[in-house]
């Protein structure tokens, strides 16, 4: 057996104890008594060093060696550079920081599930400080081994050869237009009659939706399925997606395009090749690729007029005792669009989004770099919020800075009371998960998912393909060029290999004046 072959043997072994984990992962979130935290936390932790050690493996050292000089196909020798990346990635970290951050994160997001309705700020700094201290040890880490700055080598993690410099560059150009392109659109929309939704919309009846509207996007139930969480995510492996969301009885908006978001996520996942199944060049390119696809879905698809045309008979379909005049395509397409800047990163429009995840990188990318303290984070958030939105979240927690879970396990969706700091930063679960260096994939994912829909659009009718109820045009365009793709290319050649350029925010742009203001 050549050495390359021992490495993708080694490598099938790892991706075997990472389904268990993915799965165990997703039963913790979604379905798991809140009395079985520390056990699960635990046994996390212990699957955590155990998949530390197969990838610390002494051996693979002199593997990779001889790999290297071994006659490999083109897609061979890109399965060999992946496997190489991730285990220089693995052997960084020593064991013991891998399970005190597996331990860390688990009580703190735990934790986090009453501390945000509660609006404990205090409560839930006690956890995330550790958090904290051990994601700025990890980057300290990684910076080392680099030659990049903290920030960089977490970002790195993501997304694989973007560093701050290039981000700066793009969000400092997005925060001199979008400001006035968000008051140009408020300014068009404010003279428009829309009717909002009122009454009751039963749970029951909304996740049939959600079902209807995944088949729609041929969501393949073989090989997953739909559950609830307080945060909705995608997770699982691709041949058994899991993909949840959540409900709000008195407003089914949210939750049915959270669905739609997730499954482009999960039809991404399902889509990779499985020939390369298990092993790192199967899997997606970077967040942003991936995030790309489920805003692919959410907005390029899920709120244009044509997709909500064939959204409004299923609404109507669910929802037979509500007021029908609310599921109208013309009424829908203008909720669907409407743009009001608010507290809440999931729930907020196309246009004011990238002003949650700029505020969010500025922050994050700051306190990787030692640059502020997480004691800073409520007040820095606050005066962001005022800058980019026009908002206040003083004293407000739960829909700023504690709304997201990534930050809280070191793998780095009305105006507030006084002192309620549940709109405020205790909104996210990402803070839970430490995953520093990720928020800036969902604003790369907008870009690149507009730049997709442009290149689409040369050669596929997607107006069409949507009236007609039959995607798969949509569908083997995605298939062609990004999923059966993988990682077998680095980003920049995925998409120019897909678009004819690298990424341009020029399509993203473009897309949102398009859409709000012609």
């Amino acid at each position: 057996m050549s050495h390359y072959q021992k490495l993708v043997q080694h490598h099938l072994k790892i991706s075997r104890f990472e389904h268990l984990s993915a799965i165990c992962g997703w039963d913790q979130a979604a379905v798991m008594p809140s009395g079985g935290n520390e056990a699960r936390s635990e046994a996390m932790a212990e699957l955590s060093v155990h998949l530390h050690q197969l990838g610390n493996a002494p051996q693979l050292a002199e593997w990779f060696d001889k790999a290297g000089s071994e006659s490999l196909s083109t897609n061979e020798q890109a399965s060999l550079r992946e496997m190489k990346s991730q285990w220089q990635q693995t052997t960084a970290l020593p064991e013991s920081l891998v399970e005190a951050q597996s331990l860390a994160g688990s009580k703190c997001e735990h934790a986090w599930r009453s501390q945000r309705s509660e609006n404990d700020w205090e409560g839930f700094s006690k956890n995330f400080a550790e958090v904290v201290a051990l994601s700025q040890e990890e980057a300290q880490i990684r910076a080392e081994i680099t030659g990049l700055t903290p920030y960089d080598a977490m970002l790195d993690l993501y997304e694989p050869g973007t560093t701050t410099e290039k981000l700066d560059v793009v969000f400092n150009d997005v925060k001199s237009w979008l400001p006035t392109l968000i008051q140009n659109i408020q300014e068009k929309q404010a003279t428009e009659a829309i009717y909002l939704p009122e009454g009751n919309y039963p749970t029951e009846q909304q996740r049939q939706l959600s079902l209807d509207v995944m088949k729609f996007l041929n969501f393949d139930f073989n090989h997953g399925r739909l559950d609830v969480s307080m945060h909705p995510f995608c997770g699982g492996v691709p041949t058994d997606v899991r993909i949840t969301t959540r409900y709000d009885e008195n407003d089914f908006v949210q939750s049915l395009m959270g669905t739609v978001h997730e499954t482009g996520h999960a039809r991404y996942e399902q889509g990779l090749p499985k020939e390369f199944a298990g092993l790192p060049v199967g899997q997606a390119r970077s967040m942003g690729i991936h995030e790309s696809q489920s805003l692919f879905f959410e907005m390029q698809l899920g709120r244009s007029a044509e997709f909500i045309s064939q959204l409004s008979p299923l609404v109507q379909k669910n929802f037979v005792n509500a007021d029908q005049k609310i599921f109208e395509t013309d009424n829908l397409q203008k909720i669907y669009t409407r743009v009001n800047p608010d507290f809440i990163r999931v729930d907020a429009d196309e246009a004011t989004y990238p002003a949650h995840v700029i505020l969010r990188y500025e922050i994050e990318r700051d306190l990787m770099n030692g640059n502020i303290s997480y004691k800073d984070i409520p007040e820095l958030w606050d005066a962001k919020m005022q800058q980019y939105l026009g908002l206040t979240t003083k004293g407000n927690y739960k829909n700023g800075c504690m709304q997201d879970i990534h930050w809280t396990d070191g793998k780095s969706k009305i105006y507030p009371a006084q002192h309620n700091y549940r709109d405020g930063c205790l909104q996210d679960i990402h803070w839970c998960t430490g995953s520093f260096g990720y928020f800036p994939s969902y604003t790369l994912g907008a870009m690149y998912a507009a730049q997709f829909m442009a290149a689409m659009r040369q050669t596929v009718d997607v107006d069409a393909a949507i009236r007609s109820k039959d995607l798969s045009p949509i569908f083997n365009w995605l298939s062609t060029n990004l999923w059966s793709k993988a990682s077998l290319l680095s980003t920049d050649e995925l998409v120019t290999q897909a678009t004819g350029e690298v990424l341009n925010p020029q399509f993203f742009k473009t897309h949102l004046e398009n859409r709000y203001l012609k």
